[in-house]
């Protein structure tokens, strides 16, 4: 009998899914430095079924899932997406995410290079030159990878920003104020 296109997407979706997972599985256990059956007895599973789903051949419940990740020191976790909008302003295109990014401390203090420049984002002084360039020029991935929401906001003030950017990325930061209790 022949799929249908919805059950053939679906059936690509989700084999998608069973690859990415099988990869978070994998990258668990080696950051943990265990081997298949070590994790796979500490999880309660067996060495052939981890490797099933670390290869994507076999997919996890969530109940499932969350045991290996927690047994290899992790926890699973849901997490908003962020979406971005274009904007163009004087020529050329900023991105707005839909909500602010936060990232582990590790990458919101961590060095970063954006175009030929390279900022610690440690200091406070490279981190507002890198947040403006960000802000006017970044791409959604460097955002994603580099903008934290939390230090944005706390430096918001201090960044010299075209008015149009500003407008635009305003009314995140007033929400962000907002749900901490921060006030103007």
């Amino acid at each position: 009998m022949a799929s249908s296109p919805m059950e053939t997407a679906l059936a690509t979706e989700v084999a998608l899914w069973a690859k990415r997972g099988g990869l978070l599985f994998k990258q668990a256990r080696h950051a943990a430095s265990m081997n298949q059956k070590a994790l796979a007895s500490v999880s309660g599973t067996s060495r052939t079924t981890l490797s099933a789903y670390e290869h994507g051949r076999k997919s996890p419940t969530l109940e499932t899932a969350g045991r290996i990740l927690d047994a290899a020191g992790f926890r699973l976790a849901l997490e908003p997406k962020v979406a971005f909008t274009a904007r163009a302003s004087g020529g050329r295109t900023f991105h707005v995410p839909s909500r602010l990014p936060r990232l582990p401390i590790a990458a919101a203090l961590g060095v970063v290079r954006l175009g030929d420049r390279v900022y610690d984002l440690a200091d406070r002084d490279a981190r507002r030159a890198a947040y403006t360039a960000l802000l006017c020029e970044g791409l959604p991935q460097e955002l994603l990878d580099h903008l934290d929401g939390v230090l944005l906001v706390e430096l918001w003030d201090e960044l010299a920003l075209p008015a149009d950017i500003r407008a635009e990325w305003w009314p995140l930061v007033e929400e962000a104020r907002h749900e901490a209790g921060v006030m103007n």
